[in-house]
């Protein structure tokens, strides 16, 4: 069977318009095979696209054609974006540019500048690979109409991606990401844009570095206090040196990073995956820890927007759950100042109740910081429970790794002066709260057939079980001390089932927590059966 022309013509058309001449040459290179009897599914593949805004905007795999990450992609997208922002008359306005390291961003990110320039905004670029939270923390100090920063946080090696924040002049949360509906009117705006060739990417942009600025105010999240040793991984990315200068302006100078982690690498040729979260990605922090004697070992995801804490036990060092950190994070600064705290529907019911206690107010939002900073006024603190924790939403409206590491050393040291641990604070917590197990399964399959699981889910429930929807594409099923929560992946082909079991208060908390295990060993055996 013969090249379909429709698929021929397409790649001819990308071809003639792509300015970069290495994805022209990757996609002539498909579309010769192709036509000399190869098989062409590389080549529709290729031309699959257009990449979607997803999570605050595009990610994919770095490859010629419209699926990819490349410079013809990035260009129509930031045309897009400036068309958007000039239709809400934000041109002549700031605009913050920054980058990580990984592969195509130096180039994505001056093709971004370059574009904004061109269209008559005054572009901020940040000097060199820097992490998320700083982007995000300039949008608001330059009072920028918008920031784009070069990323694709944790994902594999291949990827890369491109994240939009919005500024006061066109958002209700000024430097948090974008939410709908402007991602679906700026995809239109993508779409309506020229070809990339045509688009003018040569205006003028200045270096801005804000780092001295976030520092400054990461200092204050702290106590100055001492006396605390800790161990700590950027995982190949770029926050080490940042997080490395914030703790020591906050008094935690003994900090000993993993050296075969410690400088960017877009390879990430120690871990299968660069995120805390997968199993064996903090083998090397948890050994350094332990080898040093540290009192916690602190791991940073690629883009230092996430951040995972490990901490010792009587049998050796074990990482903490995002949903344990997250509830420890919101105690602690609850402690310190009043008002409201929010995290997800698929986090730990725990927080709302720790707020309680605290006579704070608490919410509840939908998947994603987008939504956690906008839970409502007096935001103090947000977490989900994938690592993500917003410290100070009035500096840095988005999860931010380094601030929550500074928050974190702050309380182990306080606790370790008073004779305890994070495990100890943990247990009191649990003692007044009842002990709250959380565990996620993960199921791939195409979108199709997961949003068939939810609607069947939805239609069926368990006997003795009750559903809603807090979104039309989140199941959540509630039953007698548990919780499941059913929703597609936001960027990845995969069905996600987040679960929860809760004992009641007690002081017994072995035994509680020897129920709470039982329980959620059936209860993952039996959702992951419903699933199929």
């Amino acid at each position: 069977m013969g090249l379909d022309p429709a698929l021929r013509d397409a790649a001819l058309r990308w071809i003639a318009d792509d300015p970069d001449p290495d994805t022209r040459t990757a996609l002539q290179t498909l579309l010769a095979a192709a036509m000399t009897g190869a098989d062409s599914t590389a080549l529709a593949d290729a031309l699959s696209g257009p990449l979607r805004f997803g999570t605050a905007g595009l990610r994919g795999a770095v490859r010629a054609g419209p699926a990819g990450m490349n410079v013809a992609v990035v260009r129509r997208a930031t045309a897009g974006l400036a068309a958007w922002l000039v239709e809400r008359g934000a041109r002549g306005r700031a605009v913050v540019v920054g980058r990580d390291a990984r592969h195509g961003s130096e180039a994505f990110a001056r093709e971004t500048a370059g574009v904004l320039a061109a269209a008559g905004f005054v572009v901020h670029v940040l000097p060199g690979p820097t992490p998320t939270p700083l982007l995000a923390f300039a949008v608001q100090q330059r009072g920028a109409a918008a920031g784009v920063q070069i990323t694709a946080s944790h994902n594999p090696p291949q990827d890369n991606g491109y994240k939009v924040y919005l500024g006061a002049a066109v958002s209700d949360a000024p430097g948090a990401q974008l939410t709908t509906p402007a991602d679906a009117e700026i995809e239109a705006a993508v779409a309506a844009a020229p070809a990339a060739v045509a688009i003018p990417a040569d205006g003028p942009t200045t270096v801005d570095d804000v780092t001295a600025e976030y520092l400054d105010r990461v200092a204050g999240l702290g106590t100055a206090a001492t006396g605390l040793r800790i161990a700590l991984t950027p995982m190949h990315g770029v926050g080490g040196a940042t997080a490395v200068h914030a703790l020591a302006r906050s008094g935690f100078t003994d900090v000993h990073v993993v050296a075969e982690q410690a400088t960017p690498d877009p390879d990430f040729p120690t871990v299968d995956l660069p995120n805390p979260e997968e199993p064996g990605a903090t083998d090397l922090l948890l050994a350094l820890a332990a080898r040093t004697g540290a009192d916690l070992a602190v791991a940073l995801d690629p883009d230092a927007d996430r951040c995972a804490l490990g901490v010792p036990t009587p049998t050796g060092w074990r990482m903490l759950t995002g949903d344990e950190t997250g509830v420890l994070l919101g105690d602690h600064l609850l402690r310190r100042r009043s008002g409201l705290v929010a995290t997800t529907v698929v986090s730990s019911s725990m927080l709302a109740k720790v707020a309680a206690a605290h006579g704070a107010p608490s919410a509840e939002t939908l998947t994603g910081f987008k939504w956690i900073v906008r839970a409502g006024p007096g935001l103090v603190y947000g977490y989900e429970e994938a690592l993500g924790y917003c410290v100070d939403p009035e500096a840095v409206r988005d999860k931010d790794g380094i601030a929550a590491a500074v928050v974190a050393a702050d309380l182990a040291a306080g606790l370790k002066a008073a004779g305890r641990t994070l495990l100890d604070r943990l247990d009191e917590l649990s003692r007044a709260h009842g002990v709250h197990r959380t565990v996620g399964i993960s199921v791939r399959m195409p979108p199709t057939e997961r949003d068939a699981v939810v609607a069947r889910l939805g239609g069926a429930p368990p006997e003795g079980w009750s559903a809603d929807r807090p979104a039309p594409d989140v199941l959540r099923l509630r039953g007698d001390g548990l919780r499941v929560v059913v929703r597609p992946s936001g960027t990845e082909p995969k069905l996600k089932a987040y679960l929860e079991v809760v004992e009641p208060p007690t002081d017994d908390l072995e035994g509680a927590r020897a129920r709470a295990d039982e329980r959620m060993a059936a209860l993952r055996e039996e959702i992951t059966a419903l699933i199929g």
